[in-house]
């Protein structure tokens, strides 16, 4: 919800919170992003986000209860986008499949 509301810009792309893992010591929150776009739209959405850690640190440390708020280190999820290639990969494998069969 923190990055609908703060990060509401239409330059940027729509951005989803895809996991976090924190460190042992729970200093450190490494937050997976997948965002909606091309390439430049992507690019300029984690350079927006990265400009703005701090703040969303600052968020994060009054709505959560911990001894110290963890640092936070934003990557980018690609997953989505590797599983639409390899589904498309087969795809046209199958299809490929289905002719020389059909032949």
């Amino acid at each position: 919800m923190l990055l609908l509301r703060e990060f509401n810009d239409p330059t940027m792309g729509f951005v989803t919170v895809t996991e976090v893992h924190m460190t042992p010591d729970l200093k450190l929150a490494k937050i997976y992003v997948s965002i909606l776009g091309n390439d430049e739209v992507k690019k300029k959405t984690m350079l927006h986000l990265e400009e703005h850690k701090s703040h969303v640190r600052q968020i994060v440390g009054s709505h959560v209860r911990l001894k110290f708020t963890p640092s936070i280190q934003f990557y980018l999820d690609e997953t989505m986008e590797r599983v639409d290639k390899l589904e498309k990969i087969f795809k046209q494998i199958h299809e490929q499949e289905s002719k020389t069969n059909a032949e």
